[in-house]
């Protein structure tokens, strides 16, 4: 359980942390030869890293509750 939570923990910090790196490379890679379709999937790579920074927090809490036998 400590060990789930120490984990998840890590991961969440090391992903906030990241998301502002992420976000720059985006939107270097999008000024190159980069256009049309290709742009707009690219554009979405913050929005789908945030939401699997997102999923480990609820997974976290989710995991949390069901050992304490509330789920």
């Amino acid at each position: 359980m400590l060990g789930n939570l120490i984990g998840g923990f890590i991961v969440i910090i090391i992903g906030v942390n990241l998301i502002g790196t992420v976000a720059n490379e985006v939107t270097a890679a999008q000024a190159g030869n980069v256009t049309g379709a290709a742009s707009t999937i690219l554009g979405l790579t913050p929005l789908f890293f945030a939401l699997g920074i997102m999923s480990v927090g609820v997974a976290l809490a989710v995991g949390g509750l069901r050992n304490a036998g509330l789920v």
